[in-house]
């Protein structure tokens, strides 16, 4: 149950924002990382996970930070369609899934393994914009998170996840900022402890701790990264 020299990481998720910051801190770290977005695998596809890392190098650290709200926005859940509330799952949980089970195998045999999901406050609480399928979708990872931790933990493999708060990370997160105006920014920031919004930087830290061996003894958490924000 020895690191690797240079650990190989998949990050999913890396077209912007938070993957993105993940992927470039984990390469700082010296650790060799393969960015994905959905043009190079889709996690929603389990032929194209399973192709992608049949064709990569052994994996020990997968990061899955894919997901998202995919441009949805809160209506009455009598409106949300069946095609709405899958999408959204299958991004988000299902998604997680097929990268989880295409690595394990590969970690198992060498007996060292570094699993982290970014999942979202809305999974520990509610979520702001109202989107019921990725609240529950959120939840879901944690709750997986600790079952892959349970079931890994005897072949040397952590598994965790990071709940961040809000973060302006991408278009839809800068939207929905812009989304609140003047009043409604003032009172979501007056809602974080540390009075400022989150920097995708700041997941990236979180994610480089748990990968480190800093965390080797640390298993089936969820950190939120938040401000604070969860104190209240």
């Amino acid at each position: 149950m020895t690191r690797p020299s240079q650990p190989v990481a998949l990050v999913t998720g890396t077209a912007q924002g938070i993957g993105r910051a993940i992927a470039d801190q984990l390469e700082a770290d010296g650790l060799v990382v393969l960015r994905t977005d959905r043009d190079e695998m889709d996690v929603t596809d389990a032929e194209s996970v399973r192709a992608y890392v049949a064709g990569a190098p052994p994996i020990d650290v997968l990061v899955n930070s894919a997901g998202g709200v995919l441009g949805q926005v809160h209506q009455p859940l009598e409106d949300v369609t069946d095609e709405q509330w899958q999408a959204i799952i299958d991004v988000n949980l299902t998604g997680t899934f097929h990268c989880v089970r295409a690595v394990v195998g590969g970690m198992k045999q060498r007996g060292w393994g570094r699993i982290v999901t970014i999942s979202s406050g809305a999974g520990r609480s509610v979520s702001l914009t109202g989107i019921q399928a990725y609240a529950s979708a959120k939840a879901a990872q944690i709750n997986f998170t600790r079952q892959m931790a349970h079931e890994l933990g005897p072949y040397g493999i952590t598994v965790n996840a990071i709940a961040p708060g809000f973060v302006l990370s991408n278009p839809t997160t800068v939207a929905q900022w812009e989304s609140y105006g003047p009043q409604g920014q003032q009172k979501l920031v007056e809602g974080i402890a540390l009075r400022r919004l989150g920097e995708a930087s700041d997941i990236a830290n979180g994610v480089a701790f748990f990968v480190s061996e800093r965390a080797s003894w640390i298993t089936g958490q969820t950190l939120s990264i938040d401000g604070g924000s969860a104190l209240f």
